[in-house]
């Protein structure tokens, strides 16, 4: 992460009011080692973005857990900086928050730098939200990266990152130059939908959670699973649960009631104690690595973009 010469960035320091982890914070953000989009390295943030004002890069650096400083280049600079409390998780209220269950005040004491964040950010969570659906993470993820080299911009800065593609490219990008990217028709039509009424959709950052999730859902193919797992990063939603994952009702089932497998519904039915902050929960489980049993051998994944 040695910087070339380039221009002056614009900086700001922070002190934090808790301790910020930026690993576990930002670890699921990042789409796999090869994202270029973004990189985490120790106590260093490195993320290419855009905002109202335009494409920015940020480096953000903590130091102790409780001092933040961040240097931002690129026209979207300046908002950036002043949207910075609301990226490390500043405005994330958790005052009300009370673990039930031994398992979620361990997690808490032991990942006591993990915070919820916003990025403010609608479409760039969509974006690879919608290319997981139906799919592996891995499959997922190679497609997020092969799409931002292909359509992304260089970002600002001295980094090297690439900007997440532009909606507009993304709507323009025929169905089968998708699938030779390893994304089927199904995907990519939902994507490229959102593409098209992406300003419609950045509208969301500033309406309340369930309306927010609500003007999601409007387009199709996008479900109560991608309205929520976009809520949680772009909003900062602390109490938005993915009903329809395949993993995520057994691991909350297993961590909450020792039962091995669970449904949506028994999810729910747990994670009803923590109104309002079930997301926090699900962070908490995730990733503190928690894992339901498996039984028998596993059975190969069907890859459907290769259908």
């Amino acid at each position: 992460m040695v910087p070339t010469m380039e221009a002056q960035p614009l900086r700001r320091s922070l002190r934090l009011t808790r301790p910020l982890d930026l690993g576990l914070t930002f670890r699921g953000l990042r789409n796999g080692q090869a994202d270029p989009t973004m990189r985490i390295a120790a106590s260093t943030l490195l993320r290419a973005t855009r905002n109202p004002d335009g494409a920015v890069t940020l480096a953000v650096r903590v130091e102790g857990m409780r001092e933040a400083g961040a240097e931002a280049w690129g026209p979207g600079a300046e908002r950036a900086l002043e949207d910075l409390p609301a990226l490390l998780g500043e405005e994330d209220d958790d005052s009300g928050f009370a673990p039930r269950h031994r398992a979620v005040a361990d997690l808490r004491v032991r990942l006591r730098g993990l915070r919820l964040y916003r990025t403010g950010a609608v479409f760039e969570a969509l974006f690879p939200t919608v290319l997981a659906q139906r799919v592996t993470s891995g499959e997922a993820r190679s497609a997020v990266v092969r799409l931002s080299h292909l359509l992304g911009e260089p970002a600002p800065g001295p980094y090297g990152l690439r900007l997440p593609p532009l909606p507009a490219r993304l709507a323009a990008l025929p169905s089968w130059d998708y699938h030779r990217l390893g994304v089927e028709r199904q995907r990519a039509d939902t994507l490229k939908r959102c593409a098209r009424v992406a300003a419609r959709l950045e509208e969301a950052a500033a309406m309340p959670p369930e309306a927010a999730r609500a003007r999601l859902r409007l387009v199709p193919g996008v479900g109560p699973w991608t309205a929520a797992e976009v809520a949680i990063t772009a909003l900062g939603d602390a109490d938005a649960v993915p009903v329809g994952d395949y993993h995520l009702p057994h691991v909350v089932s297993w961590a909450l009631a020792g039962e091995p497998r669970g449904s949506d519904e028994r999810m729910l039915d747990l994670l009803e104690p923590y109104r309002g902050h079930r997301a926090r929960v699900l962070r908490l489980l995730l990733v503190g690595g928690v894992h339901q049993p498996r039984f028998g051998p596993r059975r190969p994944l069907r890859r459907l973009a290769a259908i």
